[in-house]
């Protein structure tokens, strides 16, 4: 079985200060050693892929995946998802949906956009570390990845 690469980050585009350490903080207690990379809205994770802006200089890994807020500023979730899922070098990137919105238009338009998962933030901390256990053993450990090399991949 090919697993997601050890060294490949977990992408968060998160506008929140506080849910993006909570995540960092529930990350550390499952033990996850991919590195959690944070961006806090749409445009920087898109900026993030495509190597734009303040992240030109650096190789951009391919996340093993990607933690997306819907409720962001400049470029919303939604958006965002549109835009990786109709690039043909990103839309294998999973994409789980971690929001507040409970709204079932919300639900079934990022399924209709792509989204692998969709998952409403829970209200405790205790909650959140069981999301992210769940998350830790389906995505880094279960589920096969088309990457024969087993280490990261960057953006061409």
């Amino acid at each position: 079985m090919v697993q997601a690469p050890s060294t490949a980050p977990i992408l968060m585009a998160e506008d929140d200060d506080g849910d993006r350490l909570l995540t960092r903080k529930a990350l550390e207690k499952n033990q996850v050693s991919n590195p959690l990379v944070t961006v806090s809205n749409g445009e920087e994770l898109l900026d993030y892929l495509y190597r734009r802006g303040k992240f030109a200089q650096g190789a951009a890994v391919i996340p093993c995946f990607i933690l997306l807020d819907l409720n962001m500023p400049r470029v919303d979730g939604r958006e965002a998802l549109k835009v990786l899922k109709s690039d043909e070098r990103l839309r294998k990137i999973p994409v789980v949906v971690l929001t507040t919105s409970r709204s079932p238009e919300d639900l079934s338009g990022c399924y209709e956009l792509g989204a692998n998962s969709y998952i409403t933030k829970p209200n405790s901390f205790n909650d959140l570390v069981k999301v992210i256990e769940s998350l830790n053993n389906y995505w880094l450990k279960i589920v096969e990845f088309p990457r024969g090399d087993g280490e990261a991949t960057v953006v061409e």
